[in-house]
């Protein structure tokens, strides 16, 4: 295989009926997670859960600094942080195993983030159009995630 499995390229049609070859993190494309003719690069995801992080610091610094609000906003930060950070990890992991080790912990941080924001809404600390969109990106981040997660599992599968 020439230049390995990071050289792979995947054709996937592009919303607008346009063919491109994109590359995809170590040989694994993301499929499955709900978003219909929709396509991204590695370093896209990438570049998606560090701006994830940077919203979550945001949402952190906006809440009341009540004791709830600073317990609340610790949690949010600390999950919505290490999910680019792990995303990172799994680009470089060793094996497939490691692969989808360090994508669980992806997947585990994305959800955990969603609840921290759910809670801080139920509580009403922030307004919901404060949180929306990090909200849907959480759940985003989480599908494309799971997806990865599948698609690897797959491959393994087969190579075996």
């Amino acid at each position: 295989m020439p230049g390995g499995p990071r050289g792979l390229q995947n054709r996937r049609r592009h919303a607008n009926g346009e063919v491109g070859s994109i590359p995809i993190l170590s040989a694994f494309s993301i499929a499955n997670c709900g978003l219909k003719n929709w396509t991204m690069t590695t370093q896209e995801l990438k570049n998606r859960t560090f701006e994830f992080g940077v919203r979550a610091i945001s949402a952190f610094e906006a809440l009341p600094k009540t004791e709830t609000g600073r317990i609340l906003g610790r949690q949010l930060l600390r999950a919505g942080t290490s999910v680019g950070a792990n995303h990172r990890a799994a680009a470089r992991a060793r094996s497939q195993a490691d692969f989808v080790s360090k994508l669980g912990v992806v997947e585990e941080e994305c959800d955990e983030s969603a609840y921290w924001m759910e809670i801080i809404l139920a509580r009403k600390l922030l307004r919901r159009a404060q949180l929306r969109n990090l909200l849907a990106e959480a759940n985003e981040l989480l599908a494309i995630t799971v997806a990865l997660i599948k698609t690897a599992r797959r491959a393994g599968r087969r190579a075996r």
